[in-house]
């Protein structure tokens, strides 16, 4: 059935006829009826589209008939007409005085008529781009003893056995002799060319050509006829094409479901396992009752809850807001049954991060406009078919509008609106001192005012100082962000760990994970943050560097806090005792816990037992022991690679969040040059020409670059962070997804 569908779409799509939406109908049909219906509309159309292909060809013979008929009548008319002035010319030389130059054989054949030869003919239609060779062939094949003469068809002519445009030429072959004639039908079928009977003389010429033109009218009202009543069949199909698509696959799903089932040993019954949600417990009884009683079986079905050992799918109850957040972590690897699922965090972690590296009011509020209309008018695009690029942004509406929101906040921290600041929350907290700190270097600068109580002061955009100050603030916060998300990332390991009661985790891989990052970065992050604090000079470059190199030297200027030099030898030697902490000890924990589980496992078999059970158990026993096989070296090298992995991490890890001040730096320099290089320079030339050609360049280089490019650019640097430096810190994603049977996932072209 599903193939006599695909059969109806297809000649639906040729005829040009759009499928119906599917309707309620009042009388449901049944299944079988529905079978039989199909199988006779499938003969119908078969049989009409049989006839219709014999109509054409028949038709395109005889359009190329005709054609022949008239470009070979052209050529005998030609050649009858230069064959009499031939021999009226011949006959007035003989009239007169014979003359030395006239030859001599025609002197021969018009006096002896027996000397003279009669040629056969044939016409037909070869096609253009095989025409040389034609003639080449013939040629060779009959040495010669042929006259061959063509001319090309100026339109293209529908060819009868594929049904295709093709250029051709008109022929016309004379010869001698029968064997002559057999060679040359042999090369026209070689060549495909079509050959058609021309009659010699010239009243059954136009009594042909009459005849042809009759028949020709005559299929062409036939073949009319035929295909409106092959639309007709075809628009009674498309009326209810959907509703039978749709039952065919249900049921073809029902089916494939049924094949899953194994039969009971009384072959009575079916016996299915699956996974289902606790809570839907309850549910799944009352279908199977009600399933019971309306088939009227004398026998309910059974629900039992199984105990297995197999890991169940994961299933996420989500929303048409939080479902988008969840596809990004799914993207990544679907969550092991009961792990903590990062997506909770990503509603808000996701979007913030990305605002980071987008700070621009102005164009936050642009991407909220346009989401927002996603949003009011969801339901439409719903049920429309968008295309590729139009669905996938439809399908993230919700994140695009947490990102716009974050945006328009970071914006505002920023202070940048299309660049510009502005002193929304308050006057700036500085002032010249005199007038000649016009260009406003911050020596020019005093402090007249309370500090500016949100975000950065505007008085810092368009300073000397301002790249300086920006690109200081905005290093350091993405230092604290990276070491903020990393740590609640391990958090999370601690979590996981204590709920499948790993102690081990615990122990060997939380604790000196934690200790390994906050000795190196969480201390770098306590340190920006004193420096902010007190306002000290220090180099936090130098005071890095130096930990590690010279840990016992005196700090002098660099010093933020009295012991300093004390508690940075402490975290030193904390991280280079968490390093073989997280190497060592689980590896030998793993082998003892696997010891000490099996010890006393082994069993000797019963002298004079079975030899098929010594046998069957033996293979038992292989195969345990084969799947309970530990590898120390294999446990050691992974625990190896981990730690590798987790050392170097920390620190490409904590470089990698710098890319949040990277873009935001980006952005706002580009959207800086887009404002003053483009608008404020057309706005200087007082001209509406130039101003209005500066105003559709801003605009496109804004939605272009600024709102397209750079949001895309943002998004994909905000989903790495989470994906390589927030997830691998805890997230295995080594799960599958709950796939339940429904109606409603069936999608439309899963055949």
């Amino acid at each position: 059935m599903a193939r006599k569908l695909r059969f109806f779409k297809e000649q639906m799509s040729k005829a040009g006829i759009l499928v119906s939406p599917m309707q309620s109908t009042e009388t449901p049909l049944d299944f079988d009826d529905m079978e039989v219906k199909l199988g006779e509309l499938e003969a119908e159309l078969t049989e009409v589209n049989a006839n219709d292909e014999k109509l054409q060809r028949a038709h395109n013979e005889l359009l190329e008939y005709s054609t022949v008929l008239q470009k070979a009548g052209e050529f005998f008319y030609s050649a009858q007409r230069s064959a009499a002035a031939q021999h009226r010319q011949m006959e007035a030389n003989q009239s007169g005085e014979t003359s030395l130059e006239s030859p001599l054989l025609e002197q021969d054949m018009l006096t002896d008529a027996s000397k003279q030869v009669k040629l056969g003919s044939l016409s037909g239609l070869v096609p253009k781009e095989k025409a040389m060779a034609f003639e080449r062939i013939l040629f060779r094949a009959t040495r010669g003893n042929i006259l061959l003469r063509q001319e090309s068809v100026d339109e293209p002519v529908t060819d009868p056995q594929s049904g295709e445009k093709v250029y051709k030429n008109t022929f016309v072959v004379f010869y001698s002799g029968e064997r002559a004639k057999a060679k040359i039908l042999k090369i026209c079928d070689a060549f495909r060319a079509n050959r058609y009977p021309f009659p010699e003389d010239l009243a059954k010429q136009t009594h042909t050509v009459q005849e042809v033109s009759g028949k020709i009218s005559e299929l062409k009202a036939t073949i009319d006829m035929g295909l409106a009543h092959r639309d007709s069949i075809l628009k009674t199909i498309a009326s209810e094409f959907e509703h039978w698509n749709h039952l065919a696959k249900k049921e073809k799903s029902i089916y494939h479901t049924l094949n899953m089932l194994s039969v009971d040993v009384t072959k009575k019954c079916l016996v299915g396992e699956g996974w289902s949600p606790v809570f839907a417990a309850n549910q799944i009884q009352d279908a199977l009752q009600r399933a019971t009683l309306e088939s009227k079986s004398q026998v309910g079905s059974i629900f039992q809850v199984l105990n297995t050992k197999e890991s169940p799918p994961t299933y996420f109850q989500t929303n048409k807001f939080t479902s988008a957040f969840q596809e990004i972590v799914d993207a990544y690897g679907v969550a092991k049954y009961q792990e903590a699922n990062p997506g909770v965090y990503t509603i808000i972690t996701f979007p913030f991060l990305f605002a980071v590296m987008f700070g621009d009011w102005g164009h936050g509020i642009c991407i909220l406009l346009a989401t927002l209309y996603l949003i009011i008018r969801e339901k439409k695009f719903a049920s429309q078919k968008l295309g590729d690029i139009m669905e996938m942004m439809f399908g993230g509406r919700y994140i695009i509008m947490m990102m716009s929101i974050f945006s328009i906040y970071t914006g505002l921290i920023y202070n940048e609106f299309f660049s510009v600041p502005f002193e929304l929350f308050a006057k700036s907290a500085y002032a010249c001192r005199d007038s000649s700190c016009s260009d406003s270097t911050t020596e020019g600068l005093i402090k007249v005012r309370d500090t500016y109580p949100f975000g950065v002061d505007p008085v810092w955009h368009g300073s000397r100082s301002e790249l300086p100050f920006l690109n200081s603030l905005k290093m350091k916060m993405s230092i604290l962000l990276g070491v903020s998300q990393m740590n609640l990332g391990i958090f999370m390991s601690y979590f996981n760990a204590k709920f499948f009661r790993n102690s081990v985790n615990i122990w060997y891989q939380f604790v000196p994970q934690l200790i390994f990052l906050n000795s190196l970065f969480g201390y770098l992050s306590m340190l920006i943050i004193i420096k902010w604090c007190t306002g000290s000079k220090a180099d936090l470059y130098h005071v890095m560097i130096y930990m590690f190199l010279s840990p016992t030297d005196d700090m002098g200027e660099n010093q933020l806090f009295p012991g300093q030099k004390t508690l940075q030898q402490v975290l030193l030697l904390l991280a280079l005792v968490s390093v073989p902490w997280m190497l060592i000890p689980k590896p030998f924990f793993l082998k003892w816990e696997h010891e000490r589980r099996h010890q006393g496992h082994q069993y000797a078999m019963l002298e004079g037992a079975d030899e098929s059970v010594v046998a069957e158990l033996g293979e038992h026993n292989e195969e345990s022991n084969h799947h309970e096989e530990f590898e120390f070296s294999e446990i050691f090298v992974h625990q190896l690679i981990h730690t590798i992995e987790f050392v170097l991490g920390a620190v490409s890890n904590t470089a990698s969040y710098l890319r949040l001040w990277a873009l935001s730096l980006a952005h706002s320099e580009l959207s800086t040059v887009f404002y003053d290089k483009v608008l404020l320079l057309t706005l200087g030339y007082n001209n509406i020409f130039i101003l209005a050609i500066g105003v559709v360049v801003f605009i496109c280089a804004t939605v272009g670059v600024l709102l397209v490019m750079e949001t895309l650019s943002a998004f994909l640097h905000a989903l790495r962070l989470h994906w390589v430096e927030f997830q691998n810190k805890f997230y295995e994603g080594d799960g599958y997804k709950f796939a339940p049977f429904s109606f409603a996932l069936i999608s439309e072209d899963e055949e």
